[in-house]
């Protein structure tokens, strides 16, 4: 007796009964589900899902990777640029000291000039009369042993530092009050009116101590320690006074011996023939 053939359908559906409902070959499978990173409004993203940043920049090249003779061009360039710079340096330096030196000879004839061109003069050119009235009023001057001199148009009265000031200050000394007491009854006597300009000057020694940078201000100091006594404490007046540093740049004498720098340090009072209006 034969065996009663199975049918295609009954093989599949045992089968299926075998694997259980899950692994049924008939049912369709379902696509996975997508899962949305993006946060919802409000809430911030979590770092691993931001944009990474851009790449650091490219590091500078390095000198390691260049042989002798490279290096030795790349130094080469680099002093003859930095000689330029020196160059260019001392250049504006150089400028800045003629500037410098321009503008306080400017202003120890600014006031006398204007005075000059009121009346139809020219500064520097000084009338024979005049030249002789201030020739003439020289010697009428009682100043003691305070070395005085006719410059041109201009009487020009040497006041050693060392008589007015302590040792490299700006700092009037007893003595020196008595010395400009006396200054200024004179010129009050003999020029009153007439402009007088307060020079301070300086020999080429370095400036000791840590109270002045320079030479233009330990006299500019000085000048105005001065004028503001001349100003305050005798007849003189402001209006007529004018002050100038001139540093170490106008010495009278060399400044090689330990008397010409002596003497190179001083206040000038310088009189003007012109008088203040």
């Amino acid at each position: 007796m034969s065996r009663p053939r199975l049918s295609l359908v009954s093989i599949l559906a045992a089968a299926a009964f075998v694997a259980g409902c899950s692994q049924n070959l008939f049912r369709r499978e379902t696509p996975p589900a997508v899962i949305n990173l993006e946060p919802p409004p409000g809430v911030a993203a979590p770092a691993h899902t931001l944009p990474q940043p851009l790449a650091s920049l490219p590091e500078q090249p390095s000198y390691a990777n260049l042989d002798s003779r490279q290096l030795e061009s790349a130094l080469a360039r680099s002093q003859t640029e930095n000689q330029l710079i020196q160059e260019e340096l001392a250049a504006v330096r150089d400028q800045l000291a003629s500037t410098t030196s321009q503008l306080a000879a400017s202003r120890t004839v600014a006031r006398p000039a204007d005075q000059a061109a009121n009346g139809g003069g020219a500064a520097g050119a000084v009338a024979a009369p005049q030249a002789a009235a201030m020739q003439s009023a020289v010697g009428q001057l009682a100043l003691g042993d305070l070395p005085v001199r006719l410059d041109g148009g201009v009487v020009r009265i040497e006041i050693p530092a060392e008589r007015l000031f302590e040792n490299g200050t700006a700092n009037l000394l007893p003595a020196g009050i008595a010395v400009l007491t006396q200054l200024a009854g004179e010129l009050e006597r003999v020029f009153p009116g007439h402009f007088l300009g307060i020079e301070g000057h300086l020999d080429t020694e370095p400036i000791r101590g840590d109270a002045w940078d320079s030479a233009h201000q330990l006299t500019a100091a000085q000048a105005a320690a001065v004028f503001d006594f001349l100003a305050a404490r005798t007849p003189l007046d402001d209006g007529q006074m004018f002050l100038v540093a001139h540093g170490a740049n106008h010495p009278v004498v060399s400044n090689a011996t330990a008397a010409g720098r002596r003497r190179n340090r001083r206040i000038e009072c310088v009189v003007y023939p012109e008088r203040a209006p």
